[in-house]
Parts: C-alpha cells; structure tokens; sequence
C-alpha cells in the first residue's frame, strides 16, 4: 500500500472537488438548466473538469492501491467513475448534459460518503 498520508492528500482533493461540483450543481433542476444560459453553460463546463479530474485521480489511486481500496465500496460504480474521464475529455464538445445531470443528482452524495470513508479509514491507520 502506499503512503497513506499522500492518498489521504489525494482523497481530499477529491472531496473538495465533489464539494465543488454539488456547489455549481445548486439551482440547476433539469438538464435543460445547463444549456439554456451562459451561466448555466458555464456550470457544466465546471461540473465536468472536475469530474475528468475525478476519474483521473481514482485511476491513479486504484493502481497504487492494486485496486485495494475501491474494493472497500463495492456499491460505487468505479469503473464509471473513471470512464466518465475518458468520455469527457475525448468528447469535450459533445458533453451530454442529461448525463452530468444524473451524475451530480444520484451520484455525487454516496461518492462523497466513500471517499469520507476512505479518508477516515487511512487516518486511523497512520
């Protein structure tokens, strides 16, 4: 396993960036929210980059930890979590909004509570 204290530095990103993207999320009730202003625009291209940061990030900590600590939360769909990077950044103007909507609605909540979880695990191992 690695370091933990560098994973829990890693977790804490994501964490903040999860905190983020419920933040831009706040107001948007549709998928249509996000395409019928600027702001609204503006707030997709935000929930996005975090959600490519996201999947990176769990990418790398699933190698590091030899996909020893997703396996801690089976109920995530991990291998979603890191392919919605892939789509994102290879298909960047074609983002659907219908699906960052679902994301941030059903998927933002129990991710954040695993990487809280994450984070309490490895601090109690340090």
């Amino acid at each position: 396993m690695p370091d933990p204290t560098l994973l829990i530095e890693k977790l804490e990103q994501i964490n903040e960036a999860i905190g983020r993207m419920k933040r831009r999320f706040q107001g948007i009730g549709s998928p249509d929210h996000f395409l019928d202003t600027p702001e609204g625009l503006d707030k997709l291209d935000g929930i996005s980059m975090m959600l490519i940061a996201i999947g990176e990030a769990f990418k790398k900590i699933d190698e590091e930890t030899k996909g020893n600590l997703l396996s801690l939360h089976p109920e995530i769909n991990w291998k979603g979590v890191k392919g919605v990077r892939d789509v994102l950044s290879h298909n960047y103007f074609n983002i659907d909004a219908e699906e960052i909507f679902f994301i941030c609605q059903k998927n933002l909540e129990p991710l954040q509570n695993a990487v809280t979880h994450f984070i309490d695990k490895l601090r109690n191992e340090i």
